[in-house]
């Protein structure tokens, strides 16, 4: 099983304030890194996480196994300054660079709801150097996609040359759900999103985690729909009485009005009702 050391960067900028993602992008956030930093350890408990913010600059929380630390951290961020896209992977990558367990393959997850205006030029002299150190990059561009996408596709790109499949982007817009998103950069509109996070560098299927909704609940009603509906199923096997012949089946109450649990087999014998 592969070992793995994670550095999470949460865009934490003014951007992040929006409501166009349920009830912020902020908050949309963390409930996908909490997904994030369960699936990492899950796969592994060697797995180790880190938390890093990109409008502050802030190392909220070092390499650890201990997602209730990590999680602590990241319900305390608040949006603040610009997004430094930059300066962010230098300092992720400096991180793992220092990682106690050298036998762990590197990667950075990063979240990117903020304009970039960092040179392309620097992007793809970022992207060779991570890819000579041999840093696994997995972006998700939700928010400013129109801005975004072309840059971030590059970088990814460049990071995983002409074979290779370390890397990936998921580009997320509002519209109907993300059914089966693919390891190829491409876009991915919806309510319920699948962020990329690959549990390990030899992974064929990276982790699909659902989250960030936006303003539609369609889902969640369907979803309480099929509870009721199952519900109601389970009501109704649990009511019925068969009586002692195999050919009569009666059932001994209705839902929604009162139960009637007296069974009236004249001729039958062994019921309870």
């Amino acid at each position: 099983m592969v070992l793995e050391s994670t550095v999470i960067c949460v865009d934490n900028s003014e951007y992040m304030r929006n409501g166009d993602f349920v009830p912020t992008r902020l908050l949309a956030q963390q409930d996908a890194v909490n997904m994030v930093c369960n699936s990492k350890t899950r796969a592994n408990p060697e797995n180790t996480v880190a938390l890093l913010t990109l409008g502050s600059l802030k190392v909220l929380s070092t390499l650890t196994n201990e997602v209730g630390k990590v999680l602590s951290s990241l319900h305390s961020i608040e949006p603040e300054g610009e997004v430094n896209f930059l300066t962010g992977i230098k300092i992720a990558q400096l991180a793992l660079k220092h990682r106690q367990s050298k036998n762990h393959k590197t990667r950075i997850i990063i979240f990117v709801g903020s304009p970039i205006d960092s040179d392309e030029k620097d992007i793809q002299r970022l992207a060779k150097k991570l890819k000579k150190e041999k840093v696994n990059v997995d972006i998700v561009n939700f928010g400013e996609t129109e801005d975004n996408t072309e840059k971030l596709t590059n970088f990814v790109s460049t990071l995983n040359g002409k074979e290779g499949t370390g890397s990936h982007i998921v580009t997320v817009s509002i519209g109907p759900t993300c059914q089966t998103p693919s390891r190829s950069p491409r876009s991915c509109p919806g309510r319920i999103w699948a962020v990329w996070a690959a549990v390990g560098s030899t992974s064929s299927t990276p982790t699909r985690i659902q989250t960030l909704h936006s303003h539609s609940g369609s889902h969640w009603r369907n979803r309480d729909r099929d509870k009721r509906k199952r519900t109601r199923d389970q009501e109704v096997r649990r009511r019925s009485c068969l009586c002692g012949s195999r050919r009569q089946r009666r059932l001994v109450s209705t839902l929604g009005g009162r139960a009637d649990r007296t069974c009236h087999a004249d001729e039958l014998s062994g019921c309870g009702g």
